[in-house]
C-alpha cells in the first residue's frame, strides 16, 4: 500500500559536491547523502567540470538519500532541483552526449569577449535588458564561446540538434529521460525565470529571451530551454530512474532557492549564502531595482501565477573556497573543519589582510584581472594569521556587498537592511559568523536548518503539487537557531573595513 506523500525530494547540485538530501514536509531533514564534484583547471582561469560526473553523481545521491529514508523513501511526493547558477552545459539531443566539460560559473576564459561587447558600447544596453554586466561570470558569453570553439556546432544549434542548459536545465532533461534512448524523444528542455536570468540572454523587463542580445552574441534561439516559474511541474521522472514516478516539481538556481529557503518572500528581507562563494541577496518585490553601487537585478524565485519577483545581488566568487585552497594548496589544514580553531589559537590577525581573488574579484568591484594578495605579513606572522585573515575575508567580501546594497536601497528612499540571515557551510563557524556582525553593525542570523539552498527547492517543489497551501505556511516553519550581535564600536569596524579596502587596492594595482 502506498504512503501518503509527505515529504520531497531536493536535488542540490553545487560547484564542489552533488547532495540529495529528504525533506519532511515541516523542512526537518530525513535522509542526506553526498559526493564530492571534482574540478578541473585546464589552463589559469579555466574552470570545467564534468556533465556526465555531475548526473551519475546526482542520480546515485537521489536512489542513495530515498533508500535511508523512512520506508524507502515512499512518502515522497515530489522532487525539486537547486543548481549551481551560469555554469554552461551544450549537449546532443539525439545522443546525450555533451559536446564539451561544463565551463563553470568560476570560469574566466571569455574575459577577451567580453572587452570586445564592451567595445562594442553594449554594456549599457545588456545592464539596462538583464539587470547584469558583461562579466565572464554569466552564461551567454560561456556559450558563444563553445559555439566558436567547437566547428559546426553553430550550425547543428541552428538545426535544433543540439540544446543549451544551465545544470538544472541539463538534470531536468535527463531526468525527464534524456538519460535513455528509448526515452530521450520525451526528455524536457526547459529552465526557470531565475536561472534563465543569469545568462545575458534574458529580458528581465519582457521576461522573454532577448533577440537583440541573441543576435549580438550569435547565438541561435533554437539551442534555448523553454522558461517557466520556479515552482512549476515541470515534468515526471522517467520510469526506471528512481523507486517510482515522481514529478519534478521545481527548479531554482542555488541562490534564489536559499532565498526561498530563508523564508526572505518580502521586500527588505535580505539573505547570504557562504558556500564556495558568497551571494547576498535583497529581496526587492515586483521592482527590478536597478543598481548604482556594482550589484546585479536578477529574478527571484516564483510561483505558477505570481508576478514576476526580483531581488538585488552581490556575489563574492572565493568564499569558503579560500578554505579549501588552505587545505589543498598550502596544505595548511588537514580538514576544513580545522580554520576556526587554528584562527582562534590568535587573538587578531596581526595586521594581514588576504584579499582571495583567485578567479578576480566580484561585485561591486568587478575586476576580472584582479589577483590574490597577502598583505601586511612580518617577521611575526604565522599560519595561524593566514588562517584569521583568510576567515575575515570571507566577511570582508560580504560587508562590501551590503554596504553597496544599502547605498543603493537608500538612494530609491528604502531603508537599510537590519538583520542578515545566514546560511552555507561557513555559516556554522561561529568566529566568521561574530565578525560579520561586528563589521555590519547589524544581527546576524542562523537559523535552524543551514541546508537552506535544498529545502527551498523543497519548499518551491512542494508548493508546485499542493503540499503547503501557501506561502504563509512556509513561512512559518522558519526558525532561527542563533543571533550573533554586533560587539564592535561603528568606528572599529569602520577602520577595518579601510583596512580592507586599502588591500584591495593593492590587489588591483598588482
Amino acid at each position: 500500500m502506498s504512503i501518503a506523500p509527505n515529504s520531497i525530494l531536493a536535488l542540490d547540485q553545487g560547484t564542489s559536491s552533488s547532495r540529495a538530501i529528504v525533506f519532511g514536509t515541516s523542512g526537518r531533514i530525513e535522509a542526506l547523502a553526498q559526493r564530492e564534484l571534482p574540478q578541473s583547471y585546464p589552463r589559469p582561469g579555466w574552470v570545467e567540470h564534468d556533465p556526465r560526473r555531475i548526473w551519475a553523481d546526482q542520480i546515485a545521491t537521489a536512489r542513495a538519500a530515498l533508500a535511508k529514508a523512512s520506508a524507502g523513501g515512499d512518502g515522497v511526493g515530489a522532487v525539486g532541483i537547486a543548481n549551481q547558477r551560469e555554469t554552461t552545459v551544450l549537449w546532443d539531443r539525439a545522443t546525450g552526449e555533451p559536446l564539451h566539460p561544463a565551463i563553470v560559473w568560476q570560469d574566466r576564459r571569455t574575459a577577451d569577449i567580453c572587452a570586445a561587447l564592451r567595445a562594442q558600447g553594449l554594456e549599457a544596453e545588456v545592464r539596462a535588458r538583464t539587470g547584469l554586466l558583461l562579466d565572464p561570470y554569466f552564461s551567454g558569453t560561456k556559450l558563444k564561446w563553445l559555439l566558436d570553439q567547437l566547428p559546426g556546432s553553430r550550425q547543428r544549434a541552428a538545426r535544433g540538434e543540439l540544446a543549451f542548459g544551465t545544470v538544472d536545465s541539463w538534470l531536468l532533461w535527463m531526468l525527464s529521460g534524456g538519460a535513455d534512448a528509448s526515452t530521450r524523444a520525451q526528455a524536457v528542455h526547459a529552465t526557470d525565470v531565475g536561472n534563465a536570468s543569469r545568462t545575458l540572454l534574458w529580458n528581465i523587463h519582457s521576461q522573454a529571451w532577448d533577440e537583440t542580445l541573441l543576435r549580438a552574441l550569435d547565438i541561435p534561439p533554437a539551442l534555448l530551454p523553454r522558461v517557466h516559474a520556479s515552482s512549476h511541474v515541470y515534468a515526471h521522472t522517467a520510469p526506471g530512474l528512481l523507486p517510482r514516478i515522481l514529478p519534478i516539481g521545481a527548479l531554482a538556481g542555488d541562490q534564489q532557492a536559499a532565498m526561498f529557503g530563508q523564508a526572505c518572500f518580502r521586500p527588505g528581507l535580505a539573505k547570504n549564502t557562504y558556500g564556495t562563494g558568497c551571494f547576498l541577496l535583497l529581496h526587492t518585490g515586483g521592482a527590478a531595482q536597478a543598481s548604482h553601487s556594482g550589484l546585479l537585478t536578477t529574478a527571484a524565485a516564483r510561483l505558477d501565477g505570481q508576478a514576476p519577483q526580483y531581488a538585488l545581488e552581490g556575489s563574492v566568487f572565493v568564499g569558503g573556497a579560500v578554505v579549501q585552497w588552505l587545505r589543498d594548496g598550502l596544505h595548511a589544514i588537514a580538514a576544513s573543519g580545522e580554520v576556526e580553531g587554528l584562527a582562534q589559537s590568535v587573538p587578531d590577525a596581526g595586521g594581514v589582510v588576504f584579499v582571495p581573488a583567485f578567479t578576480g574579484l566580484g561585485a561591486p568591484y568587478w575586476r576580472a584581472d584582479a589577483t590574490g594578495t597577502i598583505t601586511g605579513l612580518t617577521r611575526g606572522s604565522t599560519m595561524a594569521h593566514v588562517a584569521r585573515a583568510a576567515l575575515e575575508s570571507i566577511a570582508f567580501q560580504s560587508a562590501a556587498l551590503l554596504q553597496a546594497m544599502n547605498r543603493d536601497v537608500q538612494a530609491a528612499g528604502g531603508q537599510p537592511v537590519a538583520e542578515l540571515r545566514v546560511d552555507g557551510g561557513a555559516s556554522a563557524n561561529d568566529l566568521l559568523m561574530q565578525f560579520q556582525a561586528d563589521l555590519l553593525g547589524i544581527p546576524v542570523v542562523r537559523p535552524q536548518v543551514l541546508e537552506t539552498t535544498a529545502l527551498g527547492a523543497a519548499y518551491l517543489a512542494g508548493l508546485s503539487c499542493g503540499m503547503y497551501a501557501g506561502l504563509d505556511a512556509v513561512e512559518s516553519l522558519w526558525a532561527a537557531q542563533r543571533r550573533f550581535e554586533p560587539a564592535l564600536a561603528p568606528a572599529q569596524a569602520q577602520a577595518r573595513m579601510q583596512e580592507w579596502e586599502h588591500a584591495v587596492r593593492k590587489a588591483l594595482a598588482a
